[in-house]
């Protein structure tokens, strides 16, 4: 008979638990088949060509133990409850090598096997499908989003997901718990219609929901349950930072507490960064000072129309000053220190010194060059905001001749069309049309497709060049 692994490593069947997790519950124990051999004939066995496909090899469970009986041997655990389950051409083999076999008790408990197995030991079948064992971290807190069907399971589910471990190689190892995680909440339907950041409900933990998030090299500090984060965003945070120039102006109309423009500010962008919710706001100018980037981050907190309307001349009544380089490591900025000091005993180079500061600081940084719109519910409905934005009497200044090159809009959205093309035309008759103006396929119009975000909805990220005809239509 072909050697097979014939163990049950499941966990007990308990579909009488609903509101309460038991964990003393899930206890097995399962009888293995263990090759008794002296301790230096080990590795032999391990080697071994012919044992290869017999040896014991569960995530968590050790292949090698001492013998309780004898100091100088060890049990070489096998897959295989009975000798009968083994091939003829292993039985062979440990018969020649002179190997005793015996039995050894396997006890599995609660943190041996996954949440994913423990939920479906609980769950009702039909519900085993798609059990929610998955979730996102945010700092210290794991948030799910569970259907319906779920939710009279949901202080198990939270509870099974604050015990996650981290996976040890062996089960005779301690396990270390998930350090991170200390709460574990469920997000709730309804959306608060103003500030537009989701309500929830603690399931396991403490019920602390001030987070201390890192993302980009940068720390996030802010309450969950009264502030938009979504790390799944990451990568798409990362993707338009990336298209910012270190000279760039940004304005972030729905800044949240800051996750394109503190990152962009340690690019070395100058940001003006607003939020219509007062406590997305108060975070955001604490991260601003957290990240060290109060000289290049302004916020606001008002509305994105109004914001659209005064930021062009805030720039220019308020200019950021000019780029000067990447900020120093340490070792450059002795090196940089170092090369000052010399430029001191030499009057030829000091005058150079001066020259390049002075040519750096000639051109303070004024004219807008992104706009970042990352609102995907309404972020298209605040775009006839940009219609005479340019104008004189917009801001009681000329600001025309600041602007030979538009600005770029990085507009966020949802589409109901799932086909490319459609998507494309959907989201661009939609931007045309609070626009009031037709974009020029050829003036630096890509659209992004960021996530799907249900079956029958996804997001996406329209960029273009501001048309000239809407910053200055009357």
């Amino acid at each position: 008979m072909a050697c097979t692994l014939t163990l049950d490593v499941s966990p007990p069947v308990h579909r009488w638990m609903d509101t309460s997790l038991q964990r003393d519950a899930f206890k097995k124990t399962i009888p293995v088949l263990a090759a008794r051999v002296p301790a230096s004939k080990t590795g032999f066995l391990l080697k071994s060509d012919v044992m290869k496909k017999s040896l014991m090899d569960l995530p968590k469970v050790r292949s090698v133990l001492r013998d309780p009986h004898d100091d100088l041997k060890r049990l070489v655990l096998l897959n295989v409850s009975e000798d009968v389950a083994l091939s003829p051409e292993v039985r062979n083999f440990l018969q020649e090598q002179s190997v005793t076999l015996v039995v050894h008790n396997l006890d599995l408990s609660y943190d041996y096997w996954t949440a994913d197995e423990i939920l479906h030991s609980i769950l009702p079948e039909e519900l085993c499908k798609g059990s929610p064992s998955g979730f996102a971290i945010t700092g210290h807190l794991a948030h799910m989003n569970l259907n319906k069907e779920y939710l009279p399971y949901k202080h198990i589910i939270g509870q099974i997901v604050l015990d996650e471990s981290i996976d040890s190689s062996n089960y005779d190892l301690p396990l270390i718990k998930n350090p991170t995680i200390k709460t574990v909440v469920n997000k709730l339907d309804s959306i608060d219609t103003k500030y537009r950041f989701f309500k929830m409900e603690l399931l396991a933990g403490e019920p602390n929901y001030v987070v201390e998030h890192h993302e980009s090299n940068c720390r996030f500090t802010f309450d969950f349950t009264h502030v938009y984060w979504n790390s799944r965003l990451h990568t798409e945070h990362d993707r338009l930072v990336q298209l910012f120039q270190p000279t760039d102006v940004i304005a972030d109309v729905f800044a949240g507490v800051g996750p394109f423009a503190i990152p962009a500010a340690k690019k070395g962008c100058a940001v003006f960064a607003n939020d219509l919710n007062p406590e997305s706001a108060r975070y955001l100018s604490q991260n601003i000072v957290d990240n060290k980037v109060t000289s290049l981050v302004r916020a606001s907190c008002e509305d994105g129309r109004d914001f659209i309307k005064k930021v062009i001349g805030r720039a220019r009544d308020h200019p950021f000053p000019a780029y000067t380089g990447p900020k120093f490591s340490k070792i450059q900025a002795k090196e940089e220190k170092r090369r000052l000091q010399l430029a001191k005993s030499s009057p030829t180079a000091a005058r150079a010194l001066v020259d390049q500061s002075t040519a750096e600081n000639q051109s303070p940084r004024q004219t807008i060059s992104h706009f970042v719109m990352n609102l995907p519910d309404s972020a298209i409905d605040f775009l006839d905001a940009f219609r005479g934005i340019l104008l004189e009497s917009a801001s009681e200044r000329d600001l025309s001749g600041n602007y030979a090159n538009m600005p770029m809009v990085h507009c966020h959205c949802f589409t109901r069309e799932l086909q490319p093309d459609r998507a494309e035309a959907d989201i661009i008759q939609r931007v045309e049309s609070k626009l009031g103006h037709k974009l020029d396929p050829d003036s630096e119009v890509a659209l992004h497709m960021v996530r799907s975000v249900a079956p029958n909805k996804d997001m996406y990220c329209i960029s273009f060049r501001l048309p000239r005809d809407v910053a200055f239509a009357r």
